[in-house]
């Protein structure tokens, strides 16, 4: 391995110029190294706070998208679920925090979650789902070990890096938008989708996601910190009251109405902790079960590979290639995460872009990350009051994600054919067939032909030509398996 860039450096010049590195510091600032790279305690502890701000929507929206029925029928517990996302998050930033030292916050990542509410439990348990969660940890954690996650990272050109994560990005606001009912399945006979159910918009619940999404665009406009989570408080006041006039029905809101008898605090529910099950995978079929693990290693791997990098360009730790050397240390707890996440029940853990929030508070070490899942812990006491907001409110932020991440756009050369052409099959397959995989796979598949047709094969380099044969496979699975013999 590589000496990690994350790994404190006790220059004078990493803590700013004409910084001195103070004599008789404190403990915490020896540990985390906080002088030495031009920080103070009051700057992480005010950067981890809006970093946890900034990010703790992920308590209702993961929630939302995992309360789908798996193969058996089985739904998973909201307040476990609630249980299961915060303590997930809490325990890998915490991680990230005391081991990496670094201020990256993780939490379930959206696009796991998406491909296992999505791909995988239409075919198997939700058990078993996290079973898959936990092989694309360990599988993640061996390539930084090997050291072919850095590899990885650094032979993907940066364009299509940047494709991927906008395709991400407008995948989660798919997802945000069907949610909400902003956006039906269309008939046999008429258009794939359509405006709302049969083609238009109907019901308060709707309207109070109209709301929220404006209102939080608009907070985002002015620079207001924590715009996500002050949108959701303020959508969730407004459908209580919405709620309480109107007297709607729980069917409205696709999910328990927003109701203030509940309560705010109560024990965490731990009932979805270790429910992983390893086997009983005949009918999936190994090839299968293969390409699920290879899928959630992507979703998982990309997702976090452009959010490190947005984040340590904003830190000033990324070169203008997108690379950053010697993140083991990161890299290795960020695969973690996926394990993590799957023991909890809660998804595969990722490193989140907002912490860049945080870093644009000024937070540069692990205490943040520290201050970060703290909060998340503090949450374990606090389920009912999270279950009260509607999925139509929390449905807007990821919307608003799936917008900030459309930003990297302005990075990519529209001009340049051979990188356009692969960014937008990238960026539009993965909303159109509801799926991360197809849309990286035809990417790096156009990328590498248009790359040959140019007289440029050389160029792409060995690991992106062993890439696309793996995706050509993937494209290929079902004839694959029926000259096998599996199913």
């Amino acid at each position: 391995m590589t000496q990690s860039s994350v790994e404190p450096r006790t220059t004078a010049e990493d803590a700013g110029p004409g910084s001195r590195v103070p004599a008789g510091r404190s403990w915490l600032d020896r540990y985390f190294h906080i002088s030495e790279r031009g920080s103070t305690v009051a700057r992480e502890v005010r950067g981890g706070i809006t970093t946890f701000m900034a990010m703790a929507y992920i308590l209702l929206l993961n929630p939302l998208i995992l309360n789908g029925k798996d193969v058996a029928g089985n739904v998973l517990s909201q307040p476990g679920l609630i249980t299961a996302t915060a303590f997930a998050a809490a325990a890998t930033t915490l991680l990230m925090g005391f081991v990496g030292k670094v201020p990256l916050a993780l939490a379930a990542g959206l696009s796991v979650s998406g491909v296992l509410a999505s791909q995988v439990v239409p075919q198997m348990t939700w058990p078993q789902a996290m079973a898959m969660c936990v092989m694309y940890g360990v599988v993640i954690c061996l390539l930084v070990v090997t050291g072919l996650r850095e590899l990885i990272m650094n032979s993907i050109p940066l364009a299509l890096k940047h494709g991927i994560t906008m395709g991400i990005g407008l995948f989660i606001a798919l997802i945000g938008l069907v949610k909400a009912g902003f956006v039906g399945k269309g008939s046999e006979f008429g258009p794939p989708v359509t405006l709302g159910a049969g083609g238009e918009l109907a019901g308060w619940p709707v309207l109070i996601f109209c709301l929220t999404l404006l209102l939080i665009f608009m907070l985002q406009a002015r620079a207001i910190p924590g715009a996500i989570l002050i949108g959701i408080v303020v959508g969730t006041v407004v459908a209580v009251a919405v709620h309480s006039i109107a007297g709607l029905d729980a069917k409205a809101w696709n999910m328990s109405p927003p109701e203030l008898s509940r309560g705010a605090v109560s024990m965490p529910d731990f009932s979805l902790f270790g429910h992983v099950e390893f086997g009983g995978w005949g009918e999936v079929g190994a090839i299968t079960v293969g390409f699920i693990v290879f899928t959630l290693v992507l979703a998982g791997f990309f997702d976090a590979m452009a959010t490190i990098i947005g984040v340590g360009t904003e830190a000033k730790l990324a070169d203008e290639r997108g690379r950053m050397p010697g993140l083991s240390k990161a890299l290795f707890i960020d695969g973690a995460g996926g394990a993590i996440g799957g023991v909890s029940g809660g998804s595969g853990q990722t490193v989140f872009v907002e912490s860049a929030t945080g870093v644009g508070e000024g937070a540069r070490t692990g205490l943040a990350s520290v201050v970060t899942g703290l909060f998340f812990a503090a949450c374990l006491f606090f389920t009912p009051l999270t279950a009260i907001v509607p999925p139509q409110v929390a449905s807007a932020a990821l919307v608003v994600i799936g917008a900030m991440m459309m930003q990297n756009a302005k990075h990519v050369d529209w001009g340049d054919r051979s990188v356009a052409i692969p960014v937008f099959l990238t960026v539009v397959l993965m909303p159109f067939t509801y799926s991360i995989t197809p849309g990286v796979a035809a990417g790096v598949i156009s990328y590498v032909a248009i790359k040959a047709a140019q007289g440029k094969a050389r160029e792409v380099g060995g690991f992106m030509w062993a890439l696309t044969a793996i995706f050509i496979v993937f494209f290929a699975l079902n004839p694959i398996e029926g000259w096998l013999g599996v199913h």
